[in-house]
């Protein structure tokens, strides 16, 4: 059978200039967003953008210094690499722990309790849109809440490590992170990097991994045809805080644009995807995100719950 042939293009929604964050150009910003959700089965694919104002940096903002975090290759093939990761990970940690959804995140899994959002694939690693209570999550780059042993699968909570690595170090944990990424990297002084001790699998012995996907792997097949099958199950795609930089999320865009759905990006800076849009944003997401709700629904977010 021959695939069905795509709709035509949509019609860009007029949008404002993002010359303002003022509440009358979000506002202006959040009516865009509305008309194009309204009666649509929309996809979310979100980025570090929406993290942000939970204190958890993204890579690529602005202000931000250039990062180099460590590759898969490195992480398997160099004891000393994975010995400053999780040395860096034990001091970056408690910063991800403690962090709590926004009002983005809440908004978001309103959005999909209504049915305007149909699921959420994410680029984070927080676990943050669980803990706002969306239903349906990809997470496309994993969680730093799971820990996976290399050897025999076995999975260990992050918060359960974390104490065995403060139980080997007990120098190192008290520390404060002074700076971390995404995914929990603290800046650490070498000197205390050459005595850190890594915790072993505590089941076989074997080597233990966060239950992410570091840069230079693949996203896992079963999570990639899980993610096209929702963006094609669905009429529109809502890009929320990501620059689309790497091809595991602008795959995504690519895929609504061919098949004619219309693509809202809602990011702080220009985007590889923006070609693609149908409608173009920069305003805070934890702002923008509660208007939108609330102009679907003509109610308050806060009543809602």
């Amino acid at each position: 059978m021959s695939p069905p042939e795509p709709e035509p293009e949509p019609e860009p929604v007029p949008v404002p200039e993002p010359d303002s964050d003022s509440d009358s150009v979000i506002d202006d910003h959040a009516r865009a967003l509305a008309t194009l959700l309204a009666g649509r089965r929309a996809v979310a694919l979100v980025g570090a953008g929406l993290s942000t104002e939970s204190g958890i940096p993204d890579y690529r903002g602005a202000g931000r210094a250039p990062r180099t975090p460590i590759t898969h290759r490195e992480f398997l093939h160099s004891a000393a690499a994975r010995a400053r990761y999780w040395a860096r990970s034990v001091i970056g940690w408690p910063a991800v722990a403690r962090a709590q959804p926004n009002a983005g995140h809440l908004a978001l899994a309103a959005l999909e309790r209504l049915g305007a959002v149909t699921a959420v694939i994410t680029q984070n690693v927080d676990g943050l849109h669980h803990a706002a209570g969306s239903a349906r999550v990809v997470e496309l780059h994993g969680s730093l809440w799971r820990v996976r042993c290399l050897g025999c699968g076995a999975i260990e909570r992050r918060d359960a490590l974390q104490a065995r690595l403060a139980a080997l170090n007990p120098t190192l944990a008290p520390v404060a992170a002074t700076s971390i990424a995404p995914d929990g990297d603290a800046d650490v002084e070498a000197a205390r990097l050459a005595a850190f001790r890594v915790a072993d699998c505590a089941a076989c012995g074997g080597l233990l991994k966060p239950d992410v996907v570091f840069f230079g792997d693949n996203v896992p097949r079963p999570i990639v045809d899980e993610s096209y099958a929702l963006v094609d199950g669905a009429e529109a795609l809502v890009v929320l805080g990501s620059s689309l930089t790497v091809w595991s999320g602008y795959r995504f865009v690519r895929r609504a644009a061919e098949r004619g759905q219309p693509v809202a990006i809602v990011n702080l800076g220009p985007t590889r995807g923006d070609p693609l849009a149908a409608l173009r944003v920069e305003a805070p997401l934890g702002a923008l995100l509660p208007r939108v709700y609330s102009c679907l629904t003509n109610t308050p977010l806060a009543d809602s719950r």
